[in-house]
């Protein structure tokens, strides 16, 4: 079994591992599909998917693709667990050695709660870092800017900014205003979002972006290790409305980090009709209080 649909209150969803399924295509993990409601239009482009496990880096091993991308490419395991709950095993891969667990759980009427687990199995980070990072597709909205709350770097005031960067690479990840990690990396080691740091930086560790007639946002339980990544194009292009697909991603950083012990983060995801942004803070405040 490869993927699991999921029709809970207002969301119905398709997760599944790195399998292809018919125009989906292989190595997209995480969040094959997501609509709300009535509507037929997924908000992630339909070959790729959201919330998907791109990444593993350390400074160093960057080639070939299938070290780039290594969570795309290793094997992962794709277990249901009830008829609102599932989880992707990726047992430890063949160059990181990180064995890892995230967990999804449907909420009505618009909620997806996600918890993250990783392990290092073996010391294959040489700068004493692991990187981590997500990727989400979206399919073609009209707006493609990230909206957080935050600040220009060194200013405390708090906030609502705008992120849609002109280009791929160029000014991409925004830390929190607290993050003064500075990630090593060796001379010749090709470029990557990760590693393009923004002037911004955000102060609530959520962000959202408006797709239609709805609103994504992504929420997480801390500031440390967390940066929020965006790209205009990193979904390609949609011919249908002649533009680019932006990609609203995400990283978890483990500094200093110890073999076999585990580190884990979770983060609430939520589609939903297009809402002020009292009402999100409303969202972000309720579920912290839950947890």
């Amino acid at each position: 079994m490869n993927q699991a649909n999921f029709h809970i209150g207002e969301l119905r969803a398709t997760i599944g591992n790195n399998a292809a399924h018919q125009e989906h295509r292989a190595g997209y993990n995480g969040l094959w599909s997501l609509t709300y409601g009535s509507s037929k239009r997924n908000l992630f482009v339909p070959a790729y998917a959201g919330l998907n496990h791109e990444h593993i880096f350390n400074g160093e091993s960057d080639t070939p693709q299938e070290i780039f991308f290594e969570p795309r490419h290793a094997e992962m395991e794709f277990r249901l667990i009830s008829e609102n709950k599932c989880e992707l095993y990726q047992p430890p891969t063949p160059t990181f050695q990180l064995e890892s667990w995230t967990q999804f759980h449907f909420l009505e009427p618009h909620y997806i709660d996600i918890t993250y687990r990783c392990i290092a199995r073996q010391h294959t980070f040489p700068h004493d870092y692991i990187g981590l990072f997500w990727a989400s597709y979206i399919n073609a909205p009209e707006d493609k800017s990230m909206y957080f709350s935050g600040n220009q770097k060194g200013q405390n005031d708090d906030l609502w900014c705008q992120l849609c960067t002109p280009i791929h690479n160029d000014k991409s990840t925004v830390p929190h205003k607290d993050d003064t990690l500075s990630l090593p990396f060796r001379e010749g080691h090709r470029n990557a979002l990760f590693r393009n740091i923004s002037p911004f930086r955000y102060h609530t560790p959520f962000y959202f972006g408006l797709f239609q007639q709805y609103i994504w946002i992504v929420m997480f339980d801390r500031t440390q290790g967390i940066r929020f990544t965006h790209s205009p194009s990193g979904g390609g292009t949609n011919s249908l409305y002649q533009t680019t697909n932006p990609a609203w991603d995400y990283q978890f950083l483990i500094p200093e980090f110890q073999l076999d012990q585990t580190y884990q983060f979770s983060m609430r995801a939520i589609l939903r009709p297009r809402c002020t942004r009292e009402e999100i803070m409303e969202e972000y405040v309720r579920w912290q209080s839950e947890k």
